[in-house]
């Protein structure tokens, strides 16, 4: 029987497996870590549970539609609606609650702006058309047909996309602050919202048109489902286990030796681990794929996180499940984000407040939460993360005690810190990235990496690195075009 092997059990690793599975294809999953999940892993102290990886899930139809191959109703999830998008405060005493009512958002914008609520409506406007355009005909199909090529091309020219995403919101909104507000979205999957492509304007649309869900239990339930799903297909995983080498043979990978010393047979590969890691450090004796690696080593990568990790004693009412805390100098900790090598003082901070929306990640009466702050990745910087990780995580808590959290650090019961040596070191990404490259107008949709290698005949590609991007929604339909592919490349 053709076996298809998979490198990693991120959700696109497991996603691409249920679906080649489900079609009788002989899959085997290879996880270097003790559980599955990659970057959406957990992890649990003391009561208190906490998401690793992604936070929020923008469209729950992506999520029905895995769960549901070959009609089956057994593994579904509890999906609970996320009321409030996000809340928006800045050190200045302002806030701003982003939800799905047009109504509430044109009342909150008539305060900083009155005329903005009419170019917010145009700007809705503008990005519904994107998302229509782009989104929705495009973010299921693969580019590797020259119709498909063209038509996005096309596409391209008419949505004017070539502006950054800043610069496009300036067009239609005034106020400084909102601008902020309806700009930042590309920082959730690792872009500059001054220089990526406008395109990702799309997200707005995306998130006004299904809402925010979050899993009941965490987001690891989804793993657990998935991981449930496949298992009853009939397909395996290992774990603890490192793909060290390749065999390939006149540009058809062979075999793969893991790094217990046995080696497997494959017909095909499809690596849901960082594309660039994928080629220097499995492929690298293969001298095309060697050379492709280093020309990959030279785009634009996205930005690293530092991750905090708390549970509280207590708990505090003005934060919702998501909030977003703005530095007085926006432009200056984007610039330094992607462009210097140190840390500044300023900076703002992204604050994952679970038990909004479910209570059960705590214990009773307290609440888990999970600070996000983009750093910059490690072939910028030249951060000690060993030393200054404990001082930067001990600054961030002084600064949320001193403007929104009062007591704070007296309250913490559990703590846990994630820097960028563990998304290298862990996780395996490219010089420490959360992202994989960056989402700039030439590195996404028909110009960023392909699912499909262009030199070895069976190796395929799923995940953030790969067409069409990063989130769970283009996560998971990058393993619906991957299985697509790979399924048609085993006929």
């Amino acid at each position: 029987m053709k076996k298809v092997i998979i490198i990693g059990s991120g959700i696109g690793g497991i996603a691409v497996a249920i679906r080649l599975q489900s079609k009788g294809v002989d899959t085997l999953i290879i996880e270097k870590q003790n559980k599955p999940g990659g970057c959406a892993n957990i992890y649990k102290e003391k009561g208190f549970i906490f998401d690793t990886g992604p936070t929020v899930i923008t469209n729950p139809n992506s999520i029905i539609e895995i769960l549901s191959i070959n009609n089956n109703k057994k593994y579904n999830i509890e999906l609970l609606p996320v009321k409030h998008f996000y809340k928006i405060f800045w050190e200045c005493g302002k806030s701003f609650i982003y939800n799905n009512n047009q109504i509430q958002l044109e009342e909150q914008i008539k305060k900083f702006n009155f005329n903005d609520i009419f170019g917010y409506r145009r700007f809705l406007n503008y990005s519904n058309k994107v998302f229509y355009e782009t989104y929705k005909k495009y973010i299921h199909k693969p580019f590797l047909f020259k119709s498909n090529i063209l038509n996005i091309l096309y596409k391209f020219k008419t949505l004017e996309i070539s502006n950054n995403i800043y610069n496009k919101v300036s067009n239609y909104i005034n106020n400084k602050y909102l601008r902020q507000v309806f700009s930042f979205h590309s920082l959730l999957i690792g872009g500059n919202p001054f220089q990526v492509s406008s395109i990702y304007t799309l997200i707005h649309s995306l998130e006004r048109k299904w809402g925010f869900w979050y899993p009941k239990g965490g987001m690891y339930c989804l793993i657990k489902a998935m991981l449930k799903l496949y298992k009853s297909l009939g397909g395996k995983i290992i774990l603890n286990s490192k793909i060290h080498n390749i065999k390939i043979h006149k540009n058809i990978i062979k075999k793969v030796y893991l790094n217990n010393g046995k080696s497997i047979e494959t017909t095909s590969i499809i690596s849901n681990s960082d594309v660039i890691n994928t080629y220097k450090n499995l492929l690298n004796k293969n001298l095309q794929s060697n050379i492709y690696g280093k020309y990959l080593s030279k785009k634009n990568i996205s930005n690293s996180l530092f991750i905090i990790y708390f549970g509280l004693k207590n708990n505090y009412d003005k934060f919702l499940h998501h909030s977003i805390l703005f530095g007085i100098n926006y432009k200056k900790i984007i610039y330094n984000l992607f462009n210097f090598k140190n840390l500044i003082k300023d900076f703002s901070i992204y604050l994952h407040s679970p038990c909004k929306t479910d209570n059960s990640l705590a214990p009773t009466g307290c609440e888990s939460y999970y600070i996000l702050l983009p750093v910059p990745n490690l072939s910028i910087s030249n951060i000690n993360w060993l030393i200054e990780g404990p001082k930067l995580k001990y600054r961030i808590l002084k600064y949320l005690e001193k403007y929104y959290m009062p007591n704070l650090i007296k309250n913490i019961i559990v703590s846990k810190i994630f820097t960028p040596l563990d998304f290298n070191n862990i996780l395996n990404t490219f010089y420490g990235t959360s992202f994989s490259i960056s989402p700039n107008i030439l590195q996404s949709a028909l110009f960023r990496i392909q699912n499909k290698d262009k030199i070895l005949k069976n190796l395929f590609f799923v995940g953030s690195g790969t067409h069409p991007g990063a989130g769970i929604p283009g996560v998971l339909n990058s393993a619906k075009i991957t299985s697509q592919i790979v399924f048609k490349n085993l006929i």
